[in-house]
């Protein structure tokens, strides 16, 4: 299993992909009418892609998925540059902490982390966060999702990469209830020898949302009811 992409909801994906590309300093991959992705490079080999997709009317509510970036020494100077390109100063009732709040220009909220040891070798991207009712259960959910494993960190439970590289997916008690479809949502794909993960993701408590025999992916939701999708298998 391998996490793949970061799918968000937009109203106007070229200027939304615009700005990330600019933020993340990504490779730009497709543009059509209605999509733009791009692609954020990790160690060895490995990325992530940002698929931004025309949705009419994206859910209002707070997404409990967003991704954080990485200030560290340079925090104050990276909020600068992304307050230059469109980001703007956000209010989630998040009171005096170390990271700062934007959002981005169609509302997505994200944090520019300040420096932490957990974050050492993350890149541009520190992590993912998702929100939920038991982090600890979700984490373990997770892990079979994308074949990452438990790390100490600095949130409620915390996973990465074996390599030990690249970002943290981070586990938080969600702030709220979950109002309508999540903004931004992952997608995982298995590969060749991965044909029992999906029976193993129901028994962790999956659901299947959707499955369209002419799309190459299904829809499911994690435990805490935070959409997400898996991808055909890769060979």
């Amino acid at each position: 299993m391998r996490l793949e992409n970061l799918n968000v909801d937009s109203l106007d994906p070229h200027r939304l992909a615009a700005f990330w590309t600019a933020a993340l300093g990504a490779e730009p991959l497709t543009e059509d009418d209605d999509l733009a992705e791009i692609r954020v490079n990790l160690p060895e080999g490995r990325f992530l892609d940002l698929c931004f997709e025309q949705v009419p009317d994206p859910s209002p509510g707070k997404s409990r998925v967003h991704p954080d970036l990485t200030g560290g020494q340079r925090q104050e100077e990276i909020v600068e540059h992304l307050l230059g390109m469109g980001a703007t100063a956000a209010d989630i009732g998040q009171g005096n902490v170390p990271w700062v709040v934007l959002a981005d220009p169609e509302g997505n909220s994200f944090c520019v982390m300040d420096k932490r040891e957990a974050y050492r070798g993350t890149g541009v991207l520190t992590s993912l966060i998702l929100e939920g009712d038991d982090p600890s259960r979700d984490a373990d959910f997770w892990a079979v999702a994308t074949g990452w494993e438990r790390v100490q960190g600095v949130a409620e439970a915390s996973l990465r990469h074996p390599s030990g590289t690249g970002p943290l997916l981070e586990f938080l008690t969600e702030s709220g209830f979950k109002r309508g479809k999540n903004r931004m949502h992952l997608d995982v794909r298995p590969g060749p020898d991965d044909g029992a993960v999906t029976s193993r993701l129901r028994d962790l408590g999956a659901q299947l949302l959707t499955d369209n025999p002419d799309w190459p992916w299904s829809t499911w939701s994690d435990p805490s009811g935070n959409e997400f999708c898996i991808l055909a298998p890769y060979a």
